[in-house]
């Protein structure tokens, strides 16, 4: 592994292109003191607001946290939540190619938060038109030779619709491409150099295994069938495991007090590749994944690791 300071040197030059779909996250935090009189619900006083950049445009800013150079290209309606995700984007030092999309609103999903528990939350989305899709293609494949990583993060909201077009432009240009999965129907991935599916996700696709064996062996016959190079599987408490045609790796836990796990996903997506970007190897990328997903679990809501975490001794 790379000394500290060679590695943030490496990062500062690590170009890596994120293109998915994004959200607006927002935080309402507040009180519950009462039950409300129209109905058996808590009340919630709210005192204060957040807004975070959420799905691909929160692997996009966990790559900018840590010195790395990112830029991302998605959808967004042509509203006041997309106008705040630029703002946001801009002040993570993200560069963004936004697309508006005037049929659409901006994803967003709203949490009311009391006494660092949700109450509720709430998503407001819709699909992108196919001509803001089209057009983003093309952006796609004219901004594939400026980049040394691609990352697809799919949320199932209709901005991956090109996902096998896209793998198959970043293949010919010699660009390693990971994706972030979602759903059960993997053969639209094929060809991808790696995939990161959690635990939960994978067991959808390969069916619930009996042990450690039969786990390898599912593993190993999905990467093979869709000519991956790598499969990372995400495994909560029990840490990462790397399936590779050499065979597989393991990586423990490093979380120290789990708090929030939403978001740690993009985390884990975004420090790989900017590691990769940085020249790291793909064993070597996972323990930095791994260490920074056991940062940002220990706080509230999508959160980033920062550089100075990270790299703490």
């Amino acid at each position: 592994m790379m000394k500290h300071q060679a590695i943030r040197q490496a990062l500062s030059t690590a170009r890596v292109l994120v293109v998915g779909d994004v959200m607006l996250d927002r935080y309402w935090f507040g009180d519950v003191e009462r039950i409300s009189p129209e109905a058996p619900v808590p009340v919630a006083k709210i005192n204060r607001v957040e807004e975070r950049a959420g799905g691909a445009a929160n692997v996009a800013r966990n790559i900018a946290a840590i010195g790395g150079q990112a830029s991302l290209l998605s959808v967004v309606g042509d509203d006041e939540a997309g106008a705040a995700l630029q703002r946001l984007l801009g002040e993570h030092g993200v560069n963004t190619s936004l697309h508006r999309d005037a049929s659409i609103t901006t994803t967003v999903k709203l949490r009311v938060v009391a006494r660092q528990q949700q109450l509720i939350r709430l998503d407001f989305e819709y699909s992108p038109s196919h001509e803001v899709l089209a057009a983003k293609l093309d952006e796609f494949r004219r901004a594939l030779p400026q980049h040394d990583v691609i990352v697809l993060s799919d949320y199932g909201k209709g901005g991956l619709t090109h996902v096998r077009a896209m793998i198959e432009a970043a293949r010919v240009a010699g660009k390693p491409v990971l994706v972030d999965p979602k759903g059960d129907d993997y053969a639209r991935y094929a060809g991808a150099t790696l995939l990161t599916p959690n635990r939960a996700e994978l067991r959808e696709v390969t069916g619930r295994w009996r042990d450690e064996d039969d786990l390898l062996e599912r593993a190993q016959r999905l990467r093979t069938e869709l000519d991956l190079a790598a499969l990372l599987v995400t495994r909560s408490e029990e840490g990462m495991s790397l399936f590779e045609s050499t065979g597989v790796t393991h990586e423990p836990t490093v979380a120290q007090e789990v708090f929030d796990v939403s978001g740690a996903g993009d985390t884990v997506i975004a420090t790989l590749a900017a590691m990769l970007a940085a020249g790291e190897s793909l064993p070597q990328a996972m323990r930095w994944s791994n260490r920074a997903a056991g940062i940002v679990v220990g706080k509230l809501g999508t959160a980033v690791a920062t550089a100075e975490e990270l790299f703490a001794l």
